[in-house]
């Protein structure tokens, strides 16, 4: 609470909304009791009044599962995704997911801090406390939380006077994996009495996607510095063709990139002048054209269309550019010839679409 305090001191902030998610919620409950001229708002995600069970408090922790969390982050903190399967098991068989979690507990603590933390956290009991709470209180919390269940959620907004209570669909503990837009809206319209509306526009688009084909295997066999240059030299060959055909730099990933045109034509003529400026550098790329209704989102684009611009990509081969049917009616006339390719299921998108290649 007088880290809390110290910070606010500094900002300059008499009064603020606090949001605590687990046993940061149980902090945030203690300085809203006990500061309430300086908290304007109390917003708890996944907290809890008491970590362990009790007779009166059935949805603690036992001691024994406790006891082997804690065997857990000594073993294996810092090289295996402690804790994910209870905290984030919607995310638990994402490999990179799982990576990045590693990294974010070695960062955020040693082996020894964080068992040390987390058995101070197997103290906390804050019921008394509670009534005690006399300003505004949001409660949210996950109807299938494997950390936290659910009904401690349920006992804080029970006992703090007047507590709005809020339960999501699923099983992760943390706020930030799923429903982000309505738990912040939640708490937005808590906060100030009304939600803000995202505004989206949508707009037809043409979107072109391009990939190096076996990217990986070459990056092998040169090694990475020389790789990394190669990359500079192909991502300098693709936007000296955007900016020849009008075309704009959306995202890239890796070796893949993804422009938007306003016009089809254009894109198809920019995907075949960046394979033939291919072999020159010792590459080949496959590309893919759809045309369709997106969604703008800030300096990103969104929606079926982008996802379906993605999977006619998939079914290039080297140094092709395979396009819909879509970009096939509305470039007639403009003297680009196509090949037939049939009608194929595309991964994730319904039924099946018509491809065709644009002739070299």
């Amino acid at each position: 609470m007088d880290d809390v305090r110290a910070v606010m001191d500094a900002a300059g902030s008499k009064r603020a909304a606090v949001f605590g998610i687990s046993e940061g919620a149980s902090m945030c409950a203690l300085f809203a009791a006990t500061y309430p001229e300086r908290t304007a708002a109390f917003v708890s995600f996944g907290g809890f009044a008491r970590m362990l069970a009790a007779p009166d408090y059935p949805w603690g922790r036992s001691e024994e599962a406790m006891r082997a969390f804690l065997e857990q982050i000594r073993q294996g903190w810092g090289s295996e995704p402690v804790g994910i399967d209870s905290r984030i098991p919607s995310k638990a068989r994402d490999d990179a997911f799982r990576q990045w979690w590693t990294r974010y507990l070695v960062r955020s603590a040693t082996p020894r801090a964080g068992a040390t933390f987390s058995s101070m956290n197997a103290q906390i009991d804050i019921r008394p406390v509670l009534p005690a709470i006399r300003v505004p209180a949001l409660i949210m919390h996950r109807s299938g939380d494997l950390t936290v269940p659910v009904g401690g959620g349920r006992f804080l907004a029970e006992h703090i006077p007047g507590a709005k209570f809020i339960e999501y669909p699923g099983e992760d503990h943390l706020p930030w994996t799923s429903d982000c837009e309505q738990i912040l809206g939640d708490i937005e319209e808590f906060l100030t009495g009304t939600r803000h509306a995202v505004e989206v526009d949508r707009v037809l688009a043409t979107v072109m996607f391009t990939d190096i084909v076996k990217s990986t295997q070459r990056a092998a066999e040169i090694g990475d510095r020389k790789w990394r240059d190669l990359l500079q030299d192909y991502y300098g060959v693709v936007r000296k063709n955007l900016e020849r055909y009008r075309g704009r730099e959306v995202d890239t990933a890796g070796d893949g990139l993804l422009a938007t045109f306003d016009g089809p034509a254009r894109a198809v003529r920019c995907a075949q002048a960046i394979n033939d400026d291919m072999p020159a550098l010792g590459l080949a790329v496959r590309a893919g054209v759809h045309t369709g209704e997106v969604e703008i989102i800030g300096a990103k684009v969104g929606g079926i269309a982008v996802h379906i611009g993605a999977r006619v990509a998939a079914e290039a081969a080297p140094g092709e550019v395979i396009v819909s049917s879509t970009v096939k009616d509305l470039v007639a006339g403009s003297g680009i010839r196509f090949e037939d390719r049939g009608r194929r299921p595309l991964k994730g998108v319904p039924g099946d679409w018509h491809l065709f290649r644009a002739a070299a």
